[in-house]
Protein backbone atom coordinates (compact mmCIF):
# COMPACT_ATOMS: atom_id res chain seq x y z
CA UNK A 1 0.00 0.00 0.00
CA UNK A 2 1.90 3.46 -0.97
CA UNK A 3 1.65 6.24 2.04
CA UNK A 4 -0.21 8.95 2.01
CA UNK A 5 1.82 11.93 0.58
CA UNK A 6 3.41 14.39 3.31
CA UNK A 7 2.71 18.04 3.52
CA UNK A 8 6.38 19.62 3.64
CA UNK A 9 7.98 23.23 4.03
CA UNK A 10 10.89 23.80 2.68
CA UNK A 11 12.98 26.87 4.01
CA UNK A 12 15.49 28.25 1.77
CA UNK A 13 18.20 31.05 2.40
CA UNK A 14 17.36 34.82 1.81
CA UNK A 15 20.54 35.21 -0.84
CA UNK A 16 19.52 33.70 -4.35
CA UNK A 17 16.33 33.04 -5.76
CA UNK A 18 15.03 29.20 -6.12
CA UNK A 19 16.44 27.94 -8.55
CA UNK A 20 19.66 30.36 -8.36
CA UNK A 21 20.03 32.40 -12.07
CA UNK A 22 23.60 31.52 -11.48
CA UNK A 23 25.61 30.98 -8.19
CA UNK A 24 24.09 29.64 -5.08
CA UNK A 25 24.70 26.08 -4.52
CA UNK A 26 22.07 25.97 -1.70
CA UNK A 27 19.32 27.23 -3.37
CA UNK A 28 20.02 25.05 -6.40
CA UNK A 29 19.70 21.76 -3.81
CA UNK A 30 16.47 23.30 -2.71
CA UNK A 31 14.49 24.14 -5.72
CA UNK A 32 16.04 20.17 -7.19
CA UNK A 33 14.53 18.76 -3.79
CA UNK A 34 10.82 20.53 -4.32
CA UNK A 35 10.60 19.28 -7.36
CA UNK A 36 11.85 16.03 -6.38
CA UNK A 37 9.12 15.88 -3.83
CA UNK A 38 6.31 17.24 -5.63
CA UNK A 39 7.04 14.58 -8.32
CA UNK A 40 6.84 12.13 -5.65
CA UNK A 41 3.23 13.00 -4.76
CA UNK A 42 4.07 15.42 -1.38
CA UNK A 43 2.56 18.58 -1.03
CA UNK A 44 5.54 21.50 -0.43
CA UNK A 45 5.35 24.95 0.68
CA UNK A 46 8.79 26.85 -0.20
CA UNK A 47 9.33 29.70 1.85
CA UNK A 48 12.04 31.47 0.34
CA UNK A 49 13.07 35.52 -1.51
CA UNK A 50 12.29 37.05 -4.30
CA UNK A 51 10.07 34.76 -6.84
CA UNK A 52 9.37 30.79 -6.96
CA UNK A 53 10.33 29.10 -10.32
CA UNK A 54 10.22 25.29 -8.57
CA UNK A 55 7.01 23.15 -8.76
CA UNK A 56 6.13 23.82 -5.02
CA UNK A 57 2.53 23.98 -4.19
CA UNK A 58 2.61 27.13 -2.80
CA UNK A 59 5.21 29.85 -2.23
CA UNK A 60 5.67 32.26 0.61
CA UNK A 61 8.29 35.08 0.21
CA UNK A 62 10.30 35.72 3.90
CA UNK A 63 12.27 38.44 2.15
CA UNK A 64 10.85 40.46 -0.66
CA UNK A 65 14.33 40.50 -2.76
CA UNK A 66 16.95 38.34 -3.08
CA UNK A 67 19.95 39.69 -0.85
CA UNK A 68 23.00 38.12 -3.09
CA UNK A 69 25.18 41.56 -1.95
CA UNK A 70 24.59 40.97 1.86
CA UNK A 71 25.35 37.13 1.87
CA UNK A 72 26.68 36.37 5.01
CA UNK A 73 25.25 38.94 7.35
CA UNK A 74 23.73 37.84 10.07
CA UNK A 75 21.29 40.39 10.64
CA UNK A 76 19.56 39.50 7.14
CA UNK A 77 19.28 35.48 7.24
CA UNK A 78 17.98 36.25 10.89
CA UNK A 79 15.47 38.73 9.77
CA UNK A 80 14.82 35.99 7.01
CA UNK A 81 14.08 33.41 9.67
CA UNK A 82 12.28 35.55 11.64
CA UNK A 83 9.67 36.44 9.25
CA UNK A 84 9.65 32.19 7.63
CA UNK A 85 9.02 31.74 11.48
CA UNK A 86 5.42 33.80 11.31
CA UNK A 87 4.82 32.13 7.97
CA UNK A 88 5.61 28.63 9.63
CA UNK A 89 2.93 29.20 12.67
CA UNK A 90 0.13 29.44 9.96
CA UNK A 91 1.04 26.10 7.81
CA UNK A 92 -0.26 22.60 8.37
CA UNK A 93 2.62 20.92 7.88
CA UNK A 94 3.98 17.65 8.73
CA UNK A 95 7.57 18.39 9.15
CA UNK A 96 9.70 21.66 8.37
CA UNK A 97 13.05 21.26 5.85
CA UNK A 98 15.31 24.25 7.04
CA UNK A 99 18.69 25.27 5.01
CA UNK A 100 19.26 28.04 6.94
CA UNK A 101 21.29 28.54 9.47
CA UNK A 102 19.18 30.31 11.57
CA UNK A 103 16.72 27.30 11.29
CA UNK A 104 16.87 26.14 14.66
CA UNK A 105 16.43 29.27 16.28
CA UNK A 106 12.93 29.36 14.31
CA UNK A 107 12.66 25.76 15.64
CA UNK A 108 13.03 26.19 19.27
CA UNK A 109 9.45 27.33 18.93
CA UNK A 110 7.75 24.73 17.28
CA UNK A 111 6.26 20.94 18.26
CA UNK A 112 6.70 20.51 14.34
CA UNK A 113 9.25 18.38 13.74
CA UNK A 114 12.42 19.65 12.24
CA UNK A 115 15.02 18.67 9.93
CA UNK A 116 17.67 20.86 9.45
CA UNK A 117 20.50 19.73 6.49
CA UNK A 118 24.23 20.91 7.55
CA UNK A 119 25.78 22.81 4.61
CA UNK A 120 28.87 23.62 5.75
CA UNK A 121 31.55 22.00 7.91
CA UNK A 122 30.43 20.96 11.18
CA UNK A 123 33.72 20.92 13.10
CA UNK A 124 34.22 24.59 14.34
CA UNK A 125 31.73 27.25 15.61
CA UNK A 126 28.80 25.80 13.55
CA UNK A 127 29.13 22.66 14.93
CA UNK A 128 29.59 24.15 18.36
CA UNK A 129 26.17 26.33 17.71
CA UNK A 130 24.62 22.97 16.46
CA UNK A 131 25.06 20.93 19.25
CA UNK A 132 23.97 24.15 21.52
CA UNK A 133 20.74 24.15 19.77
CA UNK A 134 20.37 20.06 20.07
CA UNK A 135 21.24 19.90 23.59
CA UNK A 136 18.21 22.52 24.78
CA UNK A 137 16.15 20.06 22.21
CA UNK A 138 16.85 17.31 23.82
CA UNK A 139 14.58 18.37 26.85
CA UNK A 140 12.02 19.78 24.67
CA UNK A 141 11.50 15.88 22.67
CA UNK A 142 13.21 14.76 19.68
CA UNK A 143 11.34 17.56 17.04
CA UNK A 144 14.99 18.57 15.68
CA UNK A 145 17.62 16.24 13.81
CA UNK A 146 20.35 16.77 11.24
CA UNK A 147 21.19 15.75 7.95
CA UNK A 148 24.40 15.33 6.56
CA UNK A 149 25.59 16.08 3.18
CA UNK A 150 28.46 13.44 3.17
CA UNK A 151 29.94 11.06 5.33
CA UNK A 152 32.61 13.16 5.84
CA UNK A 153 30.86 16.20 7.33
CA UNK A 154 28.88 13.88 9.60
CA UNK A 155 32.59 12.82 10.87
CA UNK A 156 33.51 16.36 12.04
CA UNK A 157 30.41 16.25 14.48
CA UNK A 158 29.42 12.84 15.20
CA UNK A 159 27.76 14.05 18.74
CA UNK A 160 24.74 15.63 16.67
CA UNK A 161 21.73 13.99 16.72
CA UNK A 162 22.24 13.11 12.70
CA UNK A 163 19.28 11.50 11.10
CA UNK A 164 21.13 10.47 8.38
CA UNK A 165 23.45 11.01 5.63
CA UNK A 166 21.69 12.49 2.43
CA UNK A 167 23.79 13.34 -0.61
CA UNK A 168 23.17 16.51 -3.07
CA UNK A 169 20.93 15.59 -6.03
CA UNK A 170 20.88 17.00 -9.42
CA UNK A 171 18.79 16.98 -12.15
CA UNK A 172 20.90 14.66 -14.82
CA UNK A 173 18.42 15.76 -17.94
CA UNK A 174 19.57 18.91 -18.09
CA UNK A 175 23.32 18.09 -18.29
CA UNK A 176 24.47 18.31 -22.07
CA UNK A 177 26.20 14.92 -22.36
CA UNK A 178 29.17 14.05 -24.32
CA UNK A 179 31.39 11.46 -25.09
CA UNK A 180 33.99 12.92 -27.29
CA UNK A 181 35.43 15.24 -25.18
CA UNK A 182 37.56 18.58 -26.26
CA UNK A 183 41.44 19.33 -25.06
CA UNK A 184 41.03 21.50 -22.33
CA UNK A 185 40.76 21.26 -18.54
CA UNK A 186 37.72 22.72 -16.36
CA UNK A 187 37.83 24.37 -13.02
CA UNK A 188 34.59 25.81 -11.52
CA UNK A 189 34.76 27.53 -7.99
CA UNK A 190 35.52 31.04 -6.26
CA UNK A 191 38.23 32.34 -6.61
CA UNK A 192 39.83 31.49 -2.83
CA UNK A 193 42.47 29.78 -1.16
CA UNK A 194 40.28 26.97 -0.03
CA UNK A 195 39.31 26.26 -3.80
CA UNK A 196 42.98 26.94 -5.44
CA UNK A 197 42.35 27.86 -9.03
CA UNK A 198 46.42 28.20 -8.41
CA UNK A 199 46.85 24.85 -8.35
CA UNK A 200 44.21 24.27 -11.32
CA UNK A 201 46.09 26.79 -13.48
CA UNK A 202 49.55 24.93 -12.73
CA UNK A 203 48.46 21.53 -13.32
CA UNK A 204 46.71 21.72 -16.28
CA UNK A 205 50.08 23.43 -17.67
CA UNK A 206 52.33 21.07 -16.56
CA UNK A 207 49.99 18.86 -18.00
CA UNK A 208 50.17 20.36 -21.25
CA UNK A 209 46.64 20.98 -21.59
CA UNK A 210 44.60 24.67 -21.58
CA UNK A 211 42.58 25.81 -18.84
CA UNK A 212 39.59 27.09 -18.32
CA UNK A 213 38.22 28.70 -15.40
CA UNK A 214 34.74 29.33 -14.64
CA UNK A 215 34.83 31.40 -11.17
CA UNK A 216 33.35 34.01 -8.72
CA UNK A 217 35.30 36.58 -7.99
CA UNK A 218 32.88 38.97 -6.81
CA UNK A 219 33.69 39.60 -3.46
CA UNK A 220 36.54 41.77 -2.00
CA UNK A 221 38.50 39.16 -0.79
CA UNK A 222 37.84 36.68 -4.03
CA UNK A 223 39.62 39.68 -6.12
CA UNK A 224 41.88 39.95 -3.27
CA UNK A 225 42.95 36.21 -4.12
CA UNK A 226 42.73 36.81 -8.01
CA UNK A 227 45.12 40.26 -8.16
CA UNK A 228 47.78 38.49 -5.60
CA UNK A 229 47.85 34.68 -6.05
CA UNK A 230 46.22 33.88 -9.49
CA UNK A 231 46.21 37.00 -12.11
CA UNK A 232 50.41 36.62 -12.22
CA UNK A 233 50.35 33.02 -13.13
CA UNK A 234 47.77 33.48 -16.47
CA UNK A 235 48.85 33.02 -19.71
CA UNK A 236 47.75 32.09 -22.85
CA UNK A 237 46.90 28.68 -22.12
CA UNK A 238 44.02 30.00 -19.28
CA UNK A 239 40.76 31.27 -20.24
CA UNK A 240 39.37 32.67 -17.24
CA UNK A 241 35.31 33.41 -17.40
CA UNK A 242 33.52 34.64 -14.00
CA UNK A 243 29.68 32.92 -13.92
CA UNK A 244 29.10 32.67 -17.40
CA UNK A 245 25.39 32.06 -17.75
CA UNK A 246 24.38 28.35 -17.04
CA UNK A 247 23.88 27.18 -20.64
CA UNK A 248 26.96 28.28 -21.36
CA UNK A 249 28.88 26.00 -17.71
CA UNK A 250 26.74 23.27 -18.72
CA UNK A 251 28.47 23.46 -22.69
CA UNK A 252 31.84 23.86 -21.16
CA UNK A 253 31.13 20.86 -18.59
CA UNK A 254 30.25 18.78 -21.14
CA UNK A 255 33.09 19.43 -23.56
CA UNK A 256 36.11 19.07 -21.20
CA UNK A 257 38.66 16.52 -21.20
CA UNK A 258 38.24 16.72 -17.21
CA UNK A 259 37.15 18.74 -13.75
CA UNK A 260 40.60 19.29 -11.78
CA UNK A 261 39.38 20.09 -8.38
CA UNK A 262 42.82 20.66 -6.37
CA UNK A 263 40.94 21.67 -3.06
CA UNK A 264 42.64 22.76 0.02
CA UNK A 265 40.24 21.99 2.51
CA UNK A 266 37.34 19.48 3.58
CA UNK A 267 34.84 20.43 1.41
CA UNK A 268 31.45 18.68 2.64
CA UNK A 269 29.94 17.97 -0.53
CA UNK A 270 31.41 19.46 -4.14
CA UNK A 271 28.07 20.17 -6.58
CA UNK A 272 30.91 20.46 -9.62
CA UNK A 273 31.54 17.14 -8.99
CA UNK A 274 28.82 15.42 -9.73
CA UNK A 275 27.35 18.48 -12.33
CA UNK A 276 30.67 17.16 -14.63
CA UNK A 277 30.14 13.61 -14.09
CA UNK A 278 26.31 14.15 -14.95
CA UNK A 279 27.62 15.83 -18.30
CA UNK A 280 30.15 12.55 -18.69
CA UNK A 281 32.87 14.10 -17.39
CA UNK A 282 35.60 12.71 -15.08
CA UNK A 283 36.92 14.81 -12.27
CA UNK A 284 40.79 14.66 -10.98
CA UNK A 285 41.22 15.88 -7.39
CA UNK A 286 42.67 15.87 -4.52
CA UNK A 287 41.79 13.72 -1.47
CA UNK A 288 39.68 16.35 0.85
CA UNK A 289 36.14 16.02 2.45
CA UNK A 290 33.47 14.13 0.63
CA UNK A 291 35.73 13.41 -2.48
CA UNK A 292 36.30 9.68 -1.98
CA UNK A 293 32.40 9.45 -1.89
CA UNK A 294 31.71 10.90 -4.52
CA UNK A 295 34.39 9.78 -6.97
CA UNK A 296 35.27 6.76 -7.83
CA UNK A 297 39.15 6.32 -8.17
CA UNK A 298 39.53 4.91 -12.18
CA UNK A 299 35.89 4.76 -12.89
CA UNK A 300 34.57 8.02 -12.29
CA UNK A 301 37.85 9.76 -12.14
CA UNK A 302 41.46 9.60 -10.54
CA UNK A 303 41.77 10.94 -6.47
CA UNK A 304 45.01 12.49 -5.34
CA UNK A 305 47.06 13.01 -2.73
CA UNK A 306 49.15 15.96 -3.48
CA UNK A 307 49.35 18.54 -6.18
CA UNK A 308 51.83 17.49 -7.94
CA UNK A 309 50.29 14.17 -8.71
CA UNK A 310 47.46 16.29 -10.80
CA UNK A 311 49.36 16.83 -13.90
CA UNK A 312 49.41 12.53 -14.70
CA UNK A 313 45.61 12.06 -13.43
CA UNK A 314 44.46 14.92 -16.28
CA UNK A 315 46.71 12.86 -18.97
CA UNK A 316 44.68 9.44 -18.09
CA UNK A 317 41.29 11.01 -18.46
CA UNK A 318 40.47 9.87 -21.73
CA UNK A 319 40.90 6.27 -19.42
CA UNK A 320 37.72 7.11 -17.88
CA UNK A 321 34.27 6.37 -19.65
CA UNK A 322 31.72 9.20 -20.14
CA UNK A 323 28.68 7.00 -19.66
CA UNK A 324 30.21 5.14 -15.94
CA UNK A 325 30.67 8.98 -14.94
CA UNK A 326 26.82 10.00 -15.95
CA UNK A 327 25.35 6.44 -14.51
CA UNK A 328 27.47 7.67 -10.91
CA UNK A 329 24.92 10.25 -10.41
CA UNK A 330 22.09 8.63 -12.22
CA UNK A 331 22.23 5.75 -9.35
CA UNK A 332 23.47 7.75 -6.34
CA UNK A 333 23.00 11.90 -7.08
CA UNK A 334 19.77 12.46 -8.55
CA UNK A 335 16.75 14.64 -7.94
CA UNK A 336 14.98 11.55 -7.29
CA UNK A 337 17.40 9.74 -4.87
CA UNK A 338 17.98 12.91 -2.85
CA UNK A 339 14.29 13.79 -2.71
CA UNK A 340 13.67 9.65 -1.86
CA UNK A 341 16.72 9.74 1.00
CA UNK A 342 15.03 12.92 2.57
CA UNK A 343 11.26 10.61 2.20
CA UNK A 344 12.85 8.58 4.38
CA UNK A 345 14.21 11.28 6.92
CA UNK A 346 11.20 12.54 7.07
CA UNK A 347 8.58 9.77 7.95
CA UNK A 348 11.64 9.09 10.59
CA UNK A 349 11.22 12.18 12.08
CA UNK A 350 7.58 12.41 12.08
CA UNK A 351 7.20 9.16 14.21
CA UNK A 352 10.12 10.10 16.31
CA UNK A 353 8.25 13.34 17.60
CA UNK A 354 5.17 11.58 17.80
CA UNK A 355 6.42 8.97 19.62
CA UNK A 356 8.28 11.85 21.95
CA UNK A 357 5.05 13.67 22.44
CA UNK A 358 3.27 10.49 23.40
CA UNK A 359 6.01 9.76 25.90
CA UNK A 360 5.38 13.09 27.48
CA UNK A 361 1.95 13.57 27.96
Amino acid sequence: MTEPGLRVAVVAPPWFPVPPTGYGGIESVCAGLVDGLTDLGHHVTLIGAGEDNTDATQFFAATEEPQSDRVGDVLTEVRHSAAASRILADLDVDVIHDHTAAGPLVAAGMEIPTILTAHGPVDGELGEYYGDVSHYFGHLGEHLTFVAISDSQRAGAPDLPWAGTVYNGVRVSEHDFRRDKDDFVLFLGRCCADKAPELAVRAARDAGRRLVALTKCREPDEKEYFERVVEPLLGDDVEWLEEPPKERKHDYLARARALVMPIQWDEPFGMVMIEALASGTPVVALRRGAVPEIVEDGVNGFICDDPDELPAAIERADEIDPDACRQTVVDRFSIEAMARGYEQVYRAAIERSRAAVGEAS
